[in-house]
Order: structure tokens, then C-alpha cells, then sequence
């Protein structure tokens, strides 16, 4: 496709965004090894406003991800090991009464952070787990009828095991969707399982990992990403990639406009990181599936035959026409 018209100025601070983004992506690669696609789709998150599962069997480095993010931007970060015993009030906070000044306090809880890393979110009660929701979606917890706004950036890095593991509740529908992706960590390649057992484990190296991005550095490549050109054709080919999993044979459930706008805000932040001032269409082919697989439901009949969301979405990648170049 054609490069749009863009001003200088645009082509100089997607460049600096793409510098900053290496800089991320290599100084979380210190500890993350041998992932840089899964660091990058984690970066993407972040820069997109959205929120990240990372689902995985235990010990593949799901935490590790989510703390070396955390701990490569200098803003404040918690994080909440869920159990089955966690209350709601455990992450968002509690009114106390005081009695010195005869009235109630709100204390936050540890949701009132830039980034918040929610260990193993699915062995959470589901009544816990639904306290995520509002806060998730329009970035305020609402305690005893008074909206208290989270600090911007905000992201919840969720990691789970399987839903088949002991111990784990699934996560409601209407909580998956408003995870932005989901992704899988996998298994390490052979060398960088070496590095580990050779005597560099991560934990180590976690401890001491700098940050390389303030919080300013983080909201201003967010605004930059949400300003990116994008031509009218991308918009329609967007939507017509989601409303194409709606009335797939294969699916119970298809993607909503919630999914349309979290695949053109992920597609924003992946053009920008490859130093570009604009969208194409191939930004939008590689985040589908992270996007919008976990936010399908297949049918019983077609998981039987071996079928996932992720296989729905590659269907609809191949059967729906991209814009060529003469439409940007």
C-alpha cells in the first residue's frame, strides 16, 4: 500500500515512538528471553490503553512478564495475588469510618496504580473477579456511590493457568472482553532455557531492571498512537473483520464493537512501533488473532472437531479482502 501524505513532524515522532518502543521491548528481553513477539504484544497493550491475560501452565514466565513491564516504566505498580479467599475491597479499597472527623474515608485499594499485575486472576472468586469490571472499562472504581478515578496510564497485566487446572474459576465473558489481548507465553527455546540453567536466572536480573520510560514518556506515545492516520478503507476493513466472526458457522458468540476498537488501537500502537505515521492493513492481520480469538465462543460441535477461535479468525482473514493500495 501507499504511504499517505504526512506532515515531517509526524514521520519525526513515530520515529523517536519506534526508538522508545526498542528500548522497552530490549531492556524486558534482559529477563524475558527468547520472547520478543510476546514482549512487543505486551508493549502494545500498554501503549493502547488496553489490558493483557497472559494464559499459560505455571512456571513459562507469565509473572515475570508482567513485572519486568511494570518495572521498566517508572510509574507506580502493584500487585494482587489472587486467592480463593480475596474480597473485592481487597483490590479496590474500603470507606473507613473516622471518627475524629465523624465521617468515612476511602482508603484505594492496590487497583489505584498505573500498571497492576493480577497473578493468577482465575483462582479468584468470581464475585472478585467482577470487581475488575468497572474499573477496566472506564478507568474508575465506585465505592458506596463515589467514582474514584485510576491514574493514567493504567493497565491490568492479568496472568492465569489453564481453566482446567485445580483450583480456577473461568473468567466471565463480559471480563474477557475487556481484555484487549490475550496471548500464550510457551515454552522457552532451547537457548535461552540454557542461559537460565547455566546461572543467569531471572529473578536475579528482575530485581535490578531499570526503568528506560517515565510515566510523561508512556502518556505521550498513547496520545501519539490514538492521533495515527488512518484511511477509510482501514476503518471499514476493521469492522468488516470482526462482523465476519458474528455469523460464522463455527461460533456461538462473535466478536463486538468492543473488539473493533481494540484491534484499531493495538493496530495505531504496531504501526507506530515499526516507525510509521500510519496504519496498513498488515498491522491489523497480525494483531486479529490476540485481539479477538478470546472473545469468541465455539460452538460445541466444532470443538469436537479441534476447533478454536483462533482458527475462526484465521478463517476470516483469508476470506475477508484487504484495501489495496489505491484505497489509501
Amino acid at each position: 500500500m501507499t504511504e499517505p501524505p504526512a506532515a515531517p513532524e509526524a514521520d519525526a515522532v513515530a520515529a523517536r515512538f519506534a526508538q522508545m518502543f526498542a528500548a522497552l521491548a530490549q531492556n524486558i528481553e534482559h529477563v524475558v528471553r527468547g520472547k520478543r513477539d510476546k514482549i512487543e504484544l505486551a508493549l502494545v497493550c500498554l501503549l493502547a490503553e488496553g489490558h493483557l491475560l497472559v494464559e499459560d501452565v505455571p512456571g513459562v514466565g507469565k509473572t515475570t512478564l508482567a513485572r519486568a513491564v511494570a518495572a521498566s516504566v517508572d510509574a507506580r505498580w502493584t500487585r494482587v495475588q489472587f486467592t480463593p479467599d480475596l474480597l473485592p475491597s481487597d483490590i479496590t479499597g474500603v470507606s473507613i469510618f473516622n471518627q475524629a472527623g465523624n465521617a468515612f474515608e476511602f482508603h484505594p485499594g492496590p487497583i489505584f496504580a498505573n500498571l497492576v499485575v493480577a497473578d493468577e486472576i482465575n483462582r479468584g472468586s468470581p464475585k472478585t473477579q467482577s470487581a475488575l469490571l468497572e474499573v477496566m472499562e472506564e478507568r474508575r472504581v465506585t465505592v458506596e456511590g463515589t467514582p474514584h478515578p485510576v491514574p493514567r496510564p493504567f493497565l491490568v497485566l492479568a496472568t492465569q493457568n489453564p481453566v482446567d487446572m485445580d483450583g480456577t474459576y473461568p473468567l466471565p465473558e463480559a471480563q474477557l472482553d475487556r481484555f484487549l489481548m490475550r496471548i500464550s507465553m510457551g515454552y522457552p527455546d532451547h537457548r535461552a532455557e540454557v542461559e537460565v540453567l547455566a546461572g543467569r536466572p531471572s529473578g536475579a536480573l528482575l530485581d535490578r531492571l531499570p526503568a528506560v520510560a517515565t510515566r510523561d514518556d508512556v502518556a505521550a506515545m498513547i496520545d501519539f498512537a490514538s492521533r495515527l492516520h488512518v484511511a477509510a478503507p482501514l476503518y471499514d476493513y476493521v469492522v468488516r473483520v470482526v462482523a465476519a466472526t458474528r455469523g460464522h458457522e463455527d461460533l456461538r458468540l462473535g466478536a463486538s464493537p468492543r473488539a473493533s476498537l481494540a484491534l484499531l488501537r493495538a493496530g495505531r500502537v504496531r504501526a507506530a512501533a515499526a516507525g510509521r505515521s500510519y496504519l496498513v492493513p498488515e498491522d491489523v492481520k497480525a494483531l486479529a488473532v490476540p485481539v479477538i480469538a478470546h472473545r469468541l465462543i465455539v460452538t460445541p460441535e466444532a470443538e469436537l472437531r479441534g476447533r478454536t477461535g483462533a482458527d475462526v479468525v484465521a478463517d476470516v482473514l483469508a476470506t475477508v479482502a484487504a484495501p489495496q493500495a489505491a484505497g489509501v
